[in-house]
């Protein structure tokens, strides 16, 4: 980012005793800059005496997701979002999974893409999404584009999603209380030290802005990726578990997350799935109704049970959802009793079939790999249509455009060991590796190997 980018008032912020040097108020760090000089996000500054944002706007490419992938189980399950995330972060955690896009420093302006608040609505309502989630890199430092985009969202029946580690002021988070409906909130440690050495960041405002969004009665849920040898010793584990219920309570989600090797944590193993499920009985003894696990594709660690029968509610395998255990009110189809789950039949099947498609390519599930992007480079015109086959029998169907560059398919099951990927012209599509159900992929090496079906 450089000054030479189109800039935009930015909120929160003030004058200083000191001539010709402002605060931003956005975040804890409340930041002071002359003219002609960017905070620590990179992507706020001083320009003609008053605080802007460099990042209005500035996006990566907006992708179709489903409501899983931002660690949300508990809101409209299986439906699918339109995921954005910015430029820049108010953090710098050397674990970063989204380090080529939350570090400036490290940008390749080739991933940039800028969007207009209409445009992102419209194709929302384009692409049947009645959800848009603020993801990726964290959506502190994208406030004004936020705001302004959440608002004309819910103008338009649309809801939105917050998913971020909450490093920010109380005033802000009024704001976003008039406009977002979700928050999936990141709580990466307990320990003050930890935030400090490889957050760069304060524990304490982001327990009190947590506090804040649960008193507020929004949808919410916690999620906590465990670091080998960082933050998931059983001590680390216990201290997450015990504030949760005595700030929250039982009934707020928990989520934790497995790590991958990323930006400077390269050297560490991914978390062994034996701490995940040690971690996950942990909350469950303590009390938490309903904790998952997340980037582990393995049957039983991240279904929804009736609290009073014990019915099989809603079963996940990664981001494949069945709500079959629910009545459309969201009540045990069982027993009757009602459950926390909102919008429960948000989620539909894909039955859709693609006549006389032009190019077939297959991809076999392998190793880490998982998840994928499908992308659609930019064309002049037009778009494609995308029939997704998985091998145990799920399919899934989406049209792909300029404006709809990316989305996202993960393996269906136990038992999905390919997929065919059918398009109805002869773009080139990237199949990119998502190492993280949150990773956007932009590096040069991100894209697998697919055979011909032709």
């Amino acid at each position: 980012m450089h000054f030479e980018t189109p800039r935009h008032p930015a909120r929160h912020w003030e004058s200083t005793s000191k001539p010709g040097r402002i605060q931003c108020n956005l975040c804890p760090r409340h930041c002071k800059m002359i003219e002609g000089q960017y905070g620590f996000c990179r992507v706020r500054g001083q320009a003609d005496g008053a605080l802007h944002t460099f990042n209005y706007g500035v996006s990566v490419s907006a992708t179709l997701e489903y409501i899983e992938t931002e660690a949300v189980y508990h809101y409209a399950p299986g439906a699918r979002i339109l995921s954005l995330g910015n430029i820049g972060c108010m953090m710098s955690c050397d674990f970063c999974q989204n380090w080529e896009t939350s570090q400036v420093k490290h940008l390749n302006e080739r991933v940039v893409r800028h969007y207009t608040p209409e445009q992102v609505v419209q194709t929302a309502l384009d692409s049947g999404c009645g959800i848009i989630s603020w993801t990726y890199n964290d959506p502190v430092v994208w406030h004004e584009f936020v705001l302004d985009t959440s608002l004309l969202a819910q103008k338009a029946g649309i809801k939105t999603l917050y998913k971020s580690a909450f490093y920010i002021e109380r005033e802000p988070v009024d704001e976003l209380l008039e406009v977002i409906d979700i928050f999936s909130l990141s709580l990466k440690s307990l320990d003050p030290a930890f935030y400090l050495k490889v957050s760069k960041a304060k524990l304490e405002p982001v327990l009190e802005r947590i506090v804040q969004v649960h008193q507020s009665n929004r949808h919410l849920e916690i999620s906590q990726l465990l670091i080998p040898e960082l933050n998931d010793a059983d001590e680390d584990v216990h201290n997450t578990v015990n504030w949760v219920v005595e700030n929250l309570g039982t009934e707020v989600p928990l989520h934790f997350v497995g790590f991958h090797p990323a930006y400077k944590y390269l050297s560490v193993e991914r978390t062994s799935l034996e701490s995940l499920l040690r971690a996950r009985q942990h909350a469950l003894d303590a009390g938490i109704r309903n904790c998952y696990l997340g980037n582990v594709y393995r049957d039983g660690v991240s279904d929804t049970h009736c609290a009073h029968c014990d019915n099989l509610l809603v079963s996940r395998f990664g981001l494949t959802v069945q709500s079959s255990g629910l009545h459309e009110d969201g009540r045990c189809n069982q027993c009757g009793a009602p459950s926390s789950i909102q919008l429960p039949q948000s989620g539909t099947a894909e039955n859709r079939i693609l006549l006389n498609p032009k190019t077939q390519r297959k991809l076999v599930w392998s190793g880490e790999t998982n998840s994928i992007h499908v992308e659609r480079p930019q064309a002049d015109e037009g778009s494609t249509d995308v029939l997704i086959e998985h091998e145990n029998g799920h399919r899934e169907f989406f049209t792909l455009s300029n404006n709809l560059e990316r989305a996202i398919v993960s393996r269906a099951g136990e038992t999905d060991g390919a997929v065919t990927i059918s398009w109805s012209d002869d773009s080139p599509l990237k199949i990119l590796e998502v190492l993280d159900r949150a990773h956007f992929p932009v590096a040069d090496d991100a894209e697998l190997e697919t055979t011909s079906n032709a």
